[in-house]
């Protein structure tokens, strides 16, 4: 029976994944986590904050994959002094720490979760997001997540590590959390909204498809030393993705074409152009590299997933 250790299993991709994983025939799955208050067992070892100090040995005895989905997220407004360095304690040092100790340990394979943030930030006027693109990371979160995958290349070259790095760029689904849920909260009012002309396109990924990409790239022989961009394959705006979650609200899309020319000028005079463009802007990523070197493809369509992400969030607002 192969053996895999799974970092995050606590978090909103990772505990999906987790049960994905537990029901793999042939596999048997432990957790590295910080802490656990929970009831313990075997498959769950603590191993403290995750760092360059964090000591795995316990946890890596006999495991052939890694899958590291532990990290310091993505915060819109970060209150500490030096943001990058805090991101490169967990982010950078962490994951490198967790991958010198897997290949030492004789570990086969360690699949990054990373971020599409390492490509950019938007494809507004530009094509959409490729693999082979030059990385353009332009926040803390972004740097930290690219200088991993660079130590990550650099290890696997030095000691034979096999790496596979998945950048999703959005990810959705029940227990979603952050500009998502706002947007969820924002249809269940069932005020007009003024965003009828936000005709953007932008990549995402329901969680589903995602932890589907993950599973298939624990054991795929071509997966091997590979970097894959992973979405639904089907970009959605501003406009029809509130339109989905109100259709599956059980309401009318009540959408007000106001200007997208208004939203921008309003970002420009906040300071908040960042903003403004995750909801008018595009970030659309080409996720056909998993297609076709993996023969992989999403189970679930963005209706799919926007509906599942819909009833979850519903039945917690009863």
């Amino acid at each position: 029976m192969a053996k895999v250790l799974l970092t995050g299993s606590k978090g909103f991709v990772g505990s999906i994944l987790l049960s994905e994983l537990t029901r793999l025939p042939d596999w048997r799955v432990v957790s590295a986590v910080r802490s656990d208050a929970s009831n313990s067992s075997d498959d769950v070892v603590v191993v403290g904050n995750i760092d360059g100090t964090t000591d795995y040995s316990s946890a890596l005895s006999g495991v052939n994959v890694v899958v590291h989905a532990a990290a310091r997220a993505h915060i819109m407004h970060d209150e500490v002094v030096n943001p990058l360095e805090e991101y490169r304690k967990v982010n950078v040092e962490g994951t490198l720490n967790l991958a010198k100790q897997a290949a030492a340990a004789g570990v086969k394979r360690f699949v990054y979760i990373s971020s599409i943030k390492v490509n950019g930030e938007s494809t507004t006027g530009l094509t959409a997001f490729v693999e082979a693109n030059t990385a353009i990371p332009e926040d803390p979160y972004g740097v930290s997540k690219y200088e991993a995958e660079v130590g990550l290349r650099l290890l696997a070259k030095e000691t034979g590590l096999e790496v596979v790095i998945i950048r999703p760029p959005l990810v959705y689904g029940p227990g979603v959390k952050a500009n998502f849920l706002s947007l969820l909260k924002l249809s269940a009012t069932g005020l007009p909204l003024p965003f009828g002309s936000v005709n953007n396109k932008r990549s995402m990924v329901y969680v589903g498809n995602l932890v589907d990409l993950i599973v298939r790239c624990i054991n795929h022989p071509s997966a091997a030393n590979e970097t894959f961009l992973v979405s639904d394959g089907d970009d959605v705006s501003l406009r029809s993705l509130l339109t989905m979650m109100r259709s599956a609200m059980g309401r009318s899309a009540y959408l007000i074409p106001a200007p997208v020319g208004l939203f921008k000028l309003a970002g420009t005079l906040t300071g908040k152009q960042g903003v403004v463009d995750r909801l008018v802007g595009d970030l659309q990523v080409d996720s056909s590299k998993a297609r076709t070197l993996l023969g992989w493809v999403p189970p679930y369509t963005v209706e799919q997933g926007i509906a599942a992400t819909v009833a979850d969030f519903m039945s917690k607002e009863q």
